[in-house]
């Protein structure tokens, strides 16, 4: 028998904590924490512990599967599918049109180097019109806060958690979620760390979450975070507590912004917050006083009806403090590969370049928001949604109103996926075409060393071949392109007009005739990157070389650095820009939340520490013990809807229903009911009968006038509701 051990990383979520693989005769038979990563250190979370489990799965897509016309699937061979899915698709385009194609991607692509510049590389080659992604139910309003404050929708500041004495979270629970949007392996630890050194921890929330329960808790109503950080801002200017200095040297639009929010002052927004303005205005009088402070909001408030707002709030609100771009505040780390800077030169991707058919929306990195994804496919007319990929994705479960997706889905001509699984969203699909999972391909983490506090990397070779015969989804995408006349990443002289690298040929040694692998495209943007050793110019600079020698990890700098606004902002003056009109508009239409006694509560979504999306709900390990997919609802709530604990309840809002187990719990503010998102699935290929909860998000609107204007954001939080017992037979 033939045993080694692999370091490695995890690519559930952000942290990236190192994994020691163990193999077995070419299979992959235990994973455990890498105790010589230099930052996770020993830590891994029961997800990536048990990834083991997705690795050697029966229930996983190993081989290309083709539905017949009784519904059911049947394998075949790669070249029986690719041939006839490229067959289909030169007929769709013949007859409508490349503006017929679409695609979404998921969460996990994310995890992808090659995944990601395969599918940015086929969406700009092919001219693709219709891309749709997982971001619109979690971070866009991010990126296009980010471009209306810094002209880059991917520059994003994180906190300086090392450094910090005072740290304002807003709708994020990183003791569950390990950090969203932030890469901080043991990030429990160093929220910890912040009161053990006299700083404070705040968290915003309406529930008491696993976090907030080891820190402060300010208990704020569903979808009101934007009422509740625009009154901190009136107290600050109110009682010119603003760093003038700071302001002067790095903003624009401070007295437009000043005026925007002068209405709303605690009193003015306490029956939205449900906050007692004496705590609002000392909220506001501590943030501004601390000697250091970041201000961090997440997925909770990425999913209301004015996300983008409250994104550029907590922007504004550091900006104002004094606290952007400083030691303990809201910092900005460096990309590993300069994708911002080429972006700005070549302008491939732009907000709001294109506007989506349905509901005239800006697309958001090249990708309109999912909720329209049905209506794009069943409103005739020119640029109607004809043929479809996902990868990565279970979009009936993550958008609004699956079940109309789903209906949706059946009237596409040609529908493809790649993924691990059959799911609810592909079990509808003309192949489903089998992806390899994060152990068996090479791998770096590229978008995540710009949002790490202590900025490092890691890059590691596969870990086990691929099982059967599943493939790296750059490959497949590589193949789909071909055989319909795109090559995504040809440099060569004959390389198409449109292809990514064309406009850059000349300048890549070796280009003109090379049609790179992943890796060379990878190790040349990242060796001439900001952290690359430019070809041996620069002597600690890093090259996959280097990162192959460093298998755990490798630290790139103690923390990061200060002082970069004007290299990072795209403005021109290099100045962060408070007041855009898109921003001030939007303060202008806040009104008061409307109530209607028919839907007298407000749905809240939430993460749970052994669940992470349908996908990993095969995972025993995970699914066993004392979790249970219920609905948080505080016992005074319950007691007025007739509701008591473990009942089976009803939850209805306007645009659907569904039912759950209760669970009282003083950790919900009055009125809030949180129930975890991820669910309702009804199992894989072979466990098709294995019910999965209920779908929050059944629950949800995919109306147009639903979606947030701004990026495209589905509500998902604070969507009204009511709850009410189910009968007993």
């Amino acid at each position: 028998m033939s045993t080694r051990e692999i370091a490695t990383f995890c690519r559930i979520c952000e942290p990236l904590c190192g994994l020691i693989a163990t193999v077995e005769d070419g299979r992959l038979v235990r994973l455990r924490a890498d105790k010589d990563h230099p930052l996770s250190r020993g830590f891994a979370c029961p997800k990536g512990i048990a990834f083991s489990e997705i690795q050697n799965d029966p229930d996983r897509v190993l081989y290309p599967l083709r539905r017949t016309a009784a519904g059911e699937f049947e394998r075949v061979s790669w070249d029986e599918a690719l041939d006839d899915i490229g067959a289909r698709l030169r007929a769709i385009i013949g007859a409508h049109g490349r503006e017929s194609l679409g695609w979404y991607f998921g969460n996990p692509s994310a995890f992808s180097y090659s995944h990601t510049l395969w599918m940015v590389g086929f969406q700009l080659a092919a001219g693709l019109k219709h891309v749709y992604s997982a971001g619109s139910q979690d971070i866009n309003n991010r990126f296009v806060a980010s471009e209306l404050l810094y002209g880059s929708s991917t520059t994003a500041p994180v906190p300086d958690l090392d450094r910090t004495d005072f740290l304002l979270m807003v709708g994020a629970n990183p003791v569950v979620s390990h950090g969203s949007a932030v890469s901080a392996p043991r990030i429990r630890d160093k929220l910890v760390d912040i009161p053990k050194r006299g700083g404070r921890v705040v968290v915003v929330d309406p529930r008491r979450t696993e976090t907030a329960r080891l820190f402060e808790h300010v208990g704020v109503r569903p979808d009101s975070d934007a009422w509740l950080l625009a009154s901190m801002l009136q107290v600050i200017f109110a009682e010119g507590l603003e760093d003038q200095r700071a302001l002067r040297k790095q903003a624009a639009g401070v007295r437009e912004l000043r005026n925007a929010v002068r209405e709303f002052t605690p009193e003015a927004t306490a029956t939205v917050t449900g906050l007692e303005p004496d705590r609002v205005r000392a909220l506001a009088r501590d943030l501004a006083a601390a000697e250091s402070a970041a201000v961090y909001g997440r997925t909770g408030t990425c999913l209301g009806r004015h996300a983008t707002l409250v994104a550029f709030l907590i922007d504004a609100l550091a900006a104002v403090t004094g606290n952007l771009d400083a030691p303990g505040g809201s910092v900005f780390g460096k990309e590993l590969v300069a994708v911002s800077q080429l972006n700005a030169r070549l302008g491939l991707i732009r907000y709001g370049k294109n506007r989506s058919r349905i509901g005239d929306f800006p697309d958001v990195l090249g990708t309109f928001p999912a909720a329209v994804m049905a209506k794009e496919i069943t409103t005739p007319g020119p640029g109607q949604l004809r043929a479809l990929f996902t990868s990565a994705g279970n979009p009936v479960l993550s958008v609004p109103n699956g079940r109309e997706l789903a209906s949706a889905l059946g009237q596409l001509d040609l529908f493809v996926a790649i993924d691990l699984y059959v799911n609810d969203t592909n079990r509808m699909a003309d192949y489903v075409l089998p992806a390899t999972t994060f152990l068996e391909r090479d791998d770096i983490p590229l978008p995540f060393t710009a949002l790490a506090p202590t900025p490092y990397t890691q890059y590691t070779e596969r870990v086990v071949e691929p099982y059967g015969e599943a493939r790296e989804e750059w490959r497949i995408i590589d193949d789909i392109a071909t055989r319909i006349g795109v090559q995504p990443f040809a440099i060569g002289p004959a390389a198409p007009a449109g292809s990514l690298l064309s406009a850059v040929r000349n300048r890549v040694p070796g280009g003109r005739s090379a049609r790179p692998s992943p890796s060379f495209l990878v190790d040349l943007a990242l060796r001439t990157g900001p952290y690359g050793d430019w070809f041996g110019l620069r002597r600690n600079g890093v090259s996959l070389r280097k990162l192959r020698r460093h298998p755990h990890g490798l630290v790139l700098a103690d923390h990061i650095d200060t002082g970069v606004l004007r290299e990072v902002v795209r403005h021109k003056g290099g100045r962060v820009q408070l007041a855009p009109d898109e921003i001030i508009a939007e303060l202008r239409s806040l009104r008061d939340l409307d109530s209607d006694p028919d839907y007298p509560l407000r749905v809240i979504g939430m993460r749970e520490l052994k669940s992470h999306n349908s996908w990993m709900h095969n995972v025993d390990a995970l699914m066993r013990g004392d979790r249970e997919h219920a609905a948080r609802i505080n016992p005074k709530d319950a007691a007025a809807a007739g509701v008591s604990d473990g009942d089976r309840c009803r939850v209805t809002s306007a645009h659907g229903s569904i039912e759950v187990t209760a669970r009282l719990t003083e950790d919900m503010t009055e009125g809030a009911v949180a129930i975890p998102h991820g669910w309702g699935h009804h199992g894989g290929w072979q466990r098709a009968n294995a019910a999965g909860g209920a779908n929050v998000n059944d629950l949800m609107s995919t109306d147009v006038p639903d979606v947030e204007r701004l990026a495209g954001m589905s509500n998902l939080n604070g969507v009204p509701i009511r709850v009410e017992p189910v009968a007993h037979p």
